[in-house]
């Protein structure tokens, strides 16, 4: 069985030398990208089986990303080619510091969820696991097409990782964008989220307090990552706080992707078992912190 990713793959354009803003950007580089394909990827690379459910253009962009998912082992036979549609690209420039700006040409991503919505039914019933960020949701289409597909799996049995990825300049009102997020935390097997996620989500600012609230609103369980400084777990019999590890960061896109990817493929490795994660959860963050190292979210 494959763990099913719903959302979008794109090519990320990425400024390899720091840049003030896209106008100071001298050149871009072509990079594998998009929240989902970023962990499928990095599951993937560890063993898992996955498969990617969206769709790109039908361009040369679209026939680029394919390839590359392929290459990595990713399922695309739920990869839709949009007839008429550009694939997604963002343009990404870094600061000094590492920390990346996008600037997102949506696409065909929001076509490409519905596109596939009537297969996705029976692909989440039979699926070992679904991954679901609100990434898909912005769209009063998609969004319902990703929501049957969250209802699906839980009336299934089906474990839900729901990874906020909030991006609240993608919504005309950013705070549909936590409330979206708010009511997909009830049922789901794994809650990760950033520290500001988190905040966002429960109004909690301290990240223990927000993965309690969070539990409280009906995660089973909770992982916050935090930057340089970690990651923390939280749930039924598990409580574990792991440091930040040493890096040379030049990057950071993609290293919350990677706590996922590692986690998701520890987890379905062990038929979905808790404790897996926080066997995992050390290896995780050592993998993040390894991603910023280079440019590019899967390298």
């Amino acid at each position: 069985m494959k763990t099913l990713l719903l959302g979008e793959a794109l090519v990320d354009l990425v400024c390899e030398t720091p840049a003030a803003s896209l106008a100071a950007a001298p050149a871009f580089v072509p990079h594998l990208g998009g929240s989902p394909a970023n962990v499928a990827v990095a599951a993937a690379r560890r063993g898992a089986a996955v498969s990617l459910a969206g769709g790109v253009g039908a361009d040369g962009w679209g026939e680029w990303v394919r390839e590359r998912l392929q290459a990595e082992g990713v399922g695309t036979e739920l990869l839709d080619t949009i007839p008429g549609g550009a694939t997604a690209v963002a343009f990404v420039t870094i600061t000094e510091g590492g920390e990346p700006d996008f600037l997102i040409h949506a696409g065909a991503a929001a076509a490409a969820t519905t596109a596939v919505a009537d297969r996705l039914p029976a692909a989440v019933a039979d699926a070992a696991a679904l991954v679901l960020t609100t990434g898909t949701m912005v769209g009063e289409d998609e969004r319902r097409v990703t929501l049957a597909a969250r209802e699906t799996a839980l009336a299934h049995d089906v474990p839900v990782i729901f990874d906020p990825n909030l991006r609240p300049g993608r919504w005309s009102n950013p705070a549909r964008a936590v409330s979206v997020a708010r009511g997909c935390v009830e049922g789901a097997f794994l809650v990760k989220a950033n520290r500001a996620e988190a905040a966002a989500i429960t109004g909690e600012r301290d990240p223990v307090a927000a993965a309690k609230a969070l539990l409280a609103g009906g995660a089973r369980h909770v992982v916050i990552t935090l930057g340089a400084d970690g990651a923390l777990l939280r749930g039924p019999g598990l409580r574990l706080d792991v440091p930040g590890v040493a890096a040379r960061a030049v990057d950071t896109t993609g290293a919350g992707d990677t706590v996922t990817g590692v986690l998701l493929a520890r987890l379905a490795g062990s038929g979905f078992y808790p404790s897996a994660m926080a066997a995992a959860l050390p290896e995780a963050v050592t993998a993040a912190a390894r991603v910023t190292e280079h440019f590019g979210a899967v390298g």
